[in-house]
């Protein structure tokens, strides 16, 4: 793949684009969402089949749809490979695979991730799933420069601005770097903290391969405890207004990121907050 085809794929993506769960966003809301203007759509959620992606690519016209991630655990690669070979038969060009690893604490199977992602990786090359549509779920360097070297790049998740200055050092000019982000619009911090730390402290505080990166990044155990401090929290949940949610999401870009993924908070229905953000003017 050369470095202008890598550049084409990067550019699918868009430099926004929102983050929800499997079943989050139905087809009306998916059209939405293309129609403000975000260049992807991430489903989350570790899904054992393909299958919940369709309804978004069929209820939208041109936007990326990836997932963020499929869990290597709990699926069988050949059978995944497979499913994308269908996805692109009906929507050529739309579709990104995202992987990864998983919690040690939530899978028995577990092993050194490395390997078991490069074993994975093996089986979609022994199928045809073509290297540039894939991304994979990276935090610390060997993953990272795994995402370099055997996937279009890296989608963070649970990440500040730190990590990705950090992870773009790491993946080098030519590789995708799409961390998420998670938001509430709210000017009382308070009130936003209230929000955002529940779904941050459980599971993610608990899990080590995110507790051992936040700490890499200098963050304490004492930030990390009693579900994390409130400079912890507001470094990884964006509060305030849509312009001050929007300054704070697009830091990522200004330290290397290509594309920042927003995980609407405290909200059922988030395509207004989208079109609050997308639209906020943000001061130089």
């Amino acid at each position: 793949m050369t470095t202008s085809d890598r550049a084409a794929h990067i550019e699918r993506f868009g430099t926004h684009g929102t983050w929800g769960w499997f079943g989050r966003f139905s087809p009306e809301e998916s059209q939405q969402i293309e129609d403000l203007g975000y260049g992807t759509i991430w489903l989350g959620g570790s899904p054992k089949h393909l299958r919940p992606i369709r309804k978004v690519l069929a209820a939208t016209q041109n936007i990326t749809v990836a997932t963020g991630i499929v869990n290597i655990w709990n699926t069988d690669a050949a059978t995944i490979a497979d499913e994308f070979a269908d996805l692109e038969n009906d929507f050529g060009g739309r579709f990104y695979l995202g992987i990864g690893a998983g919690h040690p604490e939530a899978t028995a199977e577990y092993e050194k991730p490395y390997d078991a992602v490069s074993r994975y990786l093996d089986t979609l090359d022994a199928k045809g799933v073509p290297v540039e549509r894939r991304v994979l779920a990276a935090l610390g360097p060997r993953m990272l420069r795994l995402s370099a070297d055997r996937a279009l790049g890296a989608h963070p998740y649970l990440t500040p601005p730190s990590h990705t200055k950090i992870a773009r050092e790491t993946l080098g000019a030519d590789s995708l770097l799409a961390p998420e982000h998670k938001v509430v619009l709210g000017i009382d911090p308070e009130a936003a903290r209230a929000v955002g730390r529940p779904p941050v402290d459980q599971p993610y505080l608990h899990l080590r391969n995110y507790t051992s990166n936040l700490k890499r990044l200098g963050w304490t155990d004492a930030d990390i405890e009693n579900g994390g401090s409130d400079a912890l929290i507001d470094a990884l949940v964006a509060h305030g207004t849509a312009a001050q949610v929007r300054a704070q999401v697009d830091e990522h870009l200004a330290a290397g990121a290509n594309h920042v993924a927003v995980q609407v908070l405290g909200s059922e229905t988030p395509v207004e907050e989208l079109a609050a953000i997308i639209g906020a003017q943000v001061s130089a």
